[in-house]
């Protein structure tokens, strides 16, 4: 894909998951469950659950209850999902000329993060160590 191409939610939703496709194994088999959804924009939930007001500011979140804090116990309860907003990724793309596909891989493994108990602080971290 190139830079200025406008990937639709389709295309993003198939980047997404070539990117889970290529995590180690034993993350893809916690991820099995994960429901991964691409939509324009956040919802006002969804931004006031991460303190933001600017629908332009989220590029993807994790919804749902880490593995760490699982229970066999509990049920009825919805799969995790992880969610890519469309419209602030291929923002930042066209603002820093990072390609689309390193920008999803960089929010999917981001949020899957958060599904293995991994907090915003803990993943920046990491990066910064990596």
């Amino acid at each position: 894909m190139t830079q200025d191409f406008a990937a639709s939610k389709d295309e993003m939703q198939r980047l997404a998951a070539t990117v889970l496709r290529t995590l180690p194994e034993q993350f893809r088999t916690e991820l099995d469950r994960a429901v991964m959804r691409v939509e324009d924009f956040a919802t006002p939930e969804q931004l006031a659950s991460v303190d933001l007001t600017d629908k332009w500011q989220l590029s993807g979140l994790y919804e749902g209850r880490p593995v760490s804090e699982a229970s066999i116990w509990e049920s009825g309860e919805l799969p995790p999902r992880i969610w890519l907003f469309r419209q602030p990724l291929l923002a930042e793309m066209r603002e820093t000329g990072v390609g689309l596909e390193e920008l999803v891989r960089h929010v999917v493994i981001h949020e899957a993060g958060h599904h293995f108990g991994f907090s915003d602080d803990d993943m920046h971290r990491l990066e910064d160590e990596a």
